[in-house]
This record gives C-alpha cells, sequence and structure tokens, in this order.
C-alpha cells in the first residue's frame, strides 16, 4: 500500500458529484466558433466540465500542435456563456502560468509528461500553494509506480483535489485498440490508493469513437469515477484524431445508455458472494500448492541441465507449451491474452528457478574441487 495521499473530495462549486463525472469537449481548440459551438452544445446535454487541448504534444512537428495561449481566451469566453468549468492540459511551467492566468478551472497532466518525473516535480513546483484539481494521465508505459509517482509529487505540493486519468498504454503488439487499456494497472493504482478518484478516456484507449461505448461501460462496471469523452461539434472536419471524437449529441445519447451498478451490497448478496468467494480461496490455495509443485520439478530440471551442460532456455519446448496450453485454455472458454500472460509468467518464474538451482550446483562443483586440491 502507498503512503497514504492527502486528498478532497475531487470537486468545484455547483459541481454535480454523482458518478459519472463526465468531462468532455474537442481533442483540440481550433478555432473560437469550434470551441463556443461544441460547449454550447454539451452544456446543453448537462456537461459541466469543458476539455480542450490548447498545446497539443504531437508526435510529429508538421502535425498541429494548437495555439497556445491565444485559444485560452476562447475558453475564457465559453466559461462566460456557458458557465461550464474549463479544462487543458499542461506540460511545463509556463503552460501552468499561462493557464491559470486565464482562469482555467482543471489542469491535467498528459501521459508523456507523466513518464518524465523532472518534469512532474516542475509543474508541481509551479503549483505550489495554488489551490486547483489536478488530473494526471497514466504514463505511456505499463508502469503503476511511475504513475502514482507522478501524483504523489503533485500532492506533496500542496494540490489536494487529485484525480488519476485511465488513457490506456502503448503496446507494440497489434490491438484492437489505440492504447490497451491493461485495466490491471489502474486496478491496481486503486488498490493502491483507494482514495484516489479515476477517470477513463475511452477516446484515447479506443482510437476509433466505435468502441467508446463498451470501454465506458466497463469503466461504470469497475466502479471508476468518471469519464473523459472528447466531443466536437463537427468530428468529421477535426484537425486533429478526428475518428475518435463523436458530436455532443452522440455522446449524450452513449451516456444515457450507461448502466450504472451497485457498489453496496445487502445482507442476502453479501452473504452470496461470500460464499462464492470460500470456493474461490480454496481454489487459490490449490493453484498455490500446483506452483509450488511445478517449480520443484523446474529446480530437478535445472540440476539436470547444469549437471550436462545444456542451456536454460529450450525455445521450441518453450513454443510447444505455449501453443498447446492456448489451445487446451480455449476449450475451457479461457482467452488467449489470459493463457499467454499466465504462462508466460510460469516460464520466467521456471527459469529464475532453474537459474538459481544453476548457481547452487556451480557452487557445490567448485567447492568439490576445492575440497579435493585440499586432500591432495
Amino acid at each position: 500500500m502507498a503512503e497514504k495521499l492527502n486528498l478532497e473530495p475531487f470537486t468545484l462549486p455547483g459541481l454535480k458529484t454523482e458518478r459519472p463525472l463526465v468531462i468532455s469537449g474537442p481533442c483540440s481548440a481550433e478555432t473560437e466558433e469550434q470551441v463556443l459551438d461544441t460547449a454550447r452544445k454539451l452544456s446543453k446535454n448537462g456537461v459541466q466540465i469543458f476539455r480542450a487541448g490548447i498545446w497539443k504534444p504531437r508526435t510529429r512537428p508538421l502535425s498541429f500542435e494548437g495555439h497556445g495561449a491565444k485559444a485560452l481566451k476562447w475558453l475564457q469566453k465559453a466559461k462566460q456563456e456557458t458557465g461550464m468549468y474549463m479544462a487543458t492540459e499542461v506540460a511545463n511551467v509556463k503552460h501552468v502560468y499561462e493557464a491559470l492566468k486565464y482562469g482555467v478551472d482543471i489542469l491535467w497532466i498528459g501521459a508523456r509528461t507523466t513518464a518524465n518525473p523532472f518534469a512532474v516535480q516542475e509543474i508541481a513546483d509551479a503549483l505550489n500553494g495554488v489551490d486547483i484539481p489536478v488530473l494526471v494521465k497514466n504514463p505511456i508505459n505499463p508502469d503503476v509506480e511511475l504513475w502514482l509517482g507522478a501524483i504523489e509529487r503533485i500532492n506533496n505540493a500542496g494540490i489536494t483535489k487529485l484525480a488519476a486519468i485511465h488513457r490506456g498504454f502503448s503496446s507494440y503488439e497489434s490491438s484492437i485498440y489505440r492504447n490497451p487499456p491493461q485495466w490491471e494497472i489502474p486496478i491496481e493504482l486503486k488498490r493502491k490508493a483507494p482514495e484516489l478518484p479515476i477517470i477513463t478516456d475511452p477516446s484515447h484507449i479506443c482510437g476509433n469513437w466505435e468502441n467508446l461505448f463498451d470501454i465506458s461501460q466497463k469503466a461504470m462496471d469497475l466502479n471508476f469515477d468518471g469519464l473523459i469523452i472528447e466531443s466536437h461539434h463537427n468530428p468529421e472536419e477535426a484537425w486533429s484524431d478526428a475518428k475518435q471524437q463523436i458530436t455532443p449529441e452522440e455522446l449524450k445519447t452513449m451516456l444515457d445508455k450507461l448502466v450504472l451498478r451497485n457498489e453496496e451490497l445487502d445482507k442476502e448478496q453479501q452473504a452470496t458472494i461470500e460464499e462464492l468467494r470460500v470456493k474461490i480461496d480454496k481454489y487459490d490455495d490449490m493453484v498455490i500448492d500446483t506452483f509450488q509443485k511445478r517449480m520443484e520439478i523446474s529446480e530437478q530440471i535445472g540440476r539436470y541441465k547444469k549437471e550436462n551442460n545444456i542451456t536454460i532456455l529450450q525455445t521450441k519446448r518453450w513454443d510447444e507449451i505455449l501453443n498447446k496450453r492456448i489451445k487446451q485454455g480455449e476449450m475451457k472458454n479461457l482467452s488467449p491474452d489470459f493463457i499467454t500472460k499466465i504462462f508466460r509468467a510460469i516460464h520466467q518464474e521456471s527459469i529464475n528457478h532453474q537459474e538459481k538451482i544453476m548457481s547452487q550446483v556451480e557452487k557445490e562443483i567448485e567447492e568439490r574441487k576445492r575440497q579435493k586440491e585440499q586432500q591432495k
């Protein structure tokens, strides 16, 4: 468990806090007309927090990188007209000062920035003594400690209204998602910091509008606190990330479809769940015992390999095991992804045990040699 964060409720005056907290707006603030029209439509549909990128950290230098401080005036005007709270991303100290000067209500730290502790610390120092809510996106790589570290840096600067944004993680493997969600990472963050609100970003996870609902529903099923979704008054004409943006009207339709499930259980439900959990615990105990026995055999194999000068990694054998277990898993309604992760972990643990036993055998051989030398 991480050191307890010093947090206040993530709220602002007049902000409705029931789940899901919804933050929406275009990927980029493109024109004053686009900002105002999108904000009006979102406000009409009940969204209270408007988001827009002012400075856009783009992968390629010739991409649209935002209008900078000039566009902050458009957010200011949208706030005056609609009463919505304004949120934008900051990536350095200059961004922080400019956003505060124009009365931005909520700041967020992007995935690339979160991955850099030096940049996060500079932003934290700039926010010292400022009372403003801050959202921290997960780093681009699946590192829960790096994510939590960024949150702690901002919290240590005196920012107590904090939330985490789960926007998915980069991966070299092919996927239907732009940034695979890897739900186990935000779940682990929730375990380490249970008081920290988590807001899921389906737009950056999906990279397209087609899967937004499924990701949003799963976030609600996991009892996450909110959603940050990109919305544009005319997505087809968007200057950046057009495929993942939806209209304010489409957003409302999607949100209305979400099913919010109960967190609290009545006595009967609690009893039923506990009965099933006892069964799960029994099987978990069996799994641990089986792993122990498997590793004991791996150590025997490691000793034999050392004594016979055989390499630890046998690629052909490993490939056969993995393919066989994936097929077996599919026959038992277990996903290939699950089986692959489990058996990769088992294989790595087996290698670790074999390396350890090989080292021990090496020491035993050296000790026998030393004793023979002494006997001569």
